[in-house]
């Protein structure tokens, strides 16, 4: 039962409740780091160390922190993580750190982060919570990193900072290219995950409309004749 409910719960974060492609969430940073490769997956990664800590932390704390003043909380908690990350990243990934610039801060304020704390986290038991987290992040750091192969490849030539060719369309690298690509991708992600539900709804009609086996009849034996008449 608790495999199920946490399958469930991992597959919310990753397809049906997907920040990027489904929610819209976290557009700016999305639009912004998405350039490269190798941003995008460092700022999804960033995102999930502070989904994961955060979500856990508020759900210990949940039964504590007054009602009234919960939002305040959330934000000084995810301020806290995403301090801890900053310092972290200058000390151990400075050319990281110094790519992601002034979006590094604004996790604090990311609309992913606050949102699963005060719909899931606040309200769901630790580990529910810590798994809504890592769901949640790894989704969105798909989901950027997706973004980010295609505009570096067609802005650049190149696929995670390896120059593959010298073609390049430099339209995917400026404001309007993000736009154009983040909304092919929603598209796209959204027609898969239709088609992919309704294959599955298929199924499971067609399991509840299959009739239930009938086993073999017992023999009939002199005994059972002799009961009949």
């Amino acid at each position: 039962m608790n495999a199920k409910k946490y399958g469930k719960i991992a597959y919310d974060g990753l397809v049906t409740n997907n920040a990027t492609f489904k929610l819209v969430l976290g557009t700016c940073s999305t639009l912004a780091m998405s350039t490269s490769a190798v941003n995008s997956f460092g700022m999804g990664l960033s995102v999930t160390v502070v989904l994961l800590l955060s979500n856990v932390i508020i759900s210990l704390l949940r039964k504590i922190i007054p009602n009234t003043v919960r939002i305040p909380a959330f934000v000084v908690i995810i301020a806290t993580m995403v301090t801890l990350l900053r310092m972290v990243l200058d000390k151990y990934i400075p050319d990281l750190y110094d790519s992601m610039g002034v979006f590094l801060p604004l996790i604090v304020v990311n609309c992913v982060i606050l949102g699963r704390a005060e719909a899931f986290a606040s309200k769901r038991p630790v580990i529910d919570s810590a798994i809504d987290g890592v769901a949640t992040g790894l989704g969105l750091t798909f989901a950027l990193t997706f973004i980010g192969i295609i505009r570096e490849f067609l802005g650049s030539g190149s696929f995670f900072g390896i120059q593959v060719t010298d073609f390049r369309i430099g339209f995917f690298t400026n404001a309007a290219g993000a736009f154009f690509v983040y909304g092919i991708c929603i598209a796209l992600f959204v027609f898969v995950a239709n088609k992919a539900e309704q294959a599955r709804r298929v199924k499971k009609m067609r399991v509840l409309r299959k009739p239930a086996a009938i086993g073999p009849l017992p023999p009939v034996t002199e005994s059972s004749e002799r009961e009949d008449g």
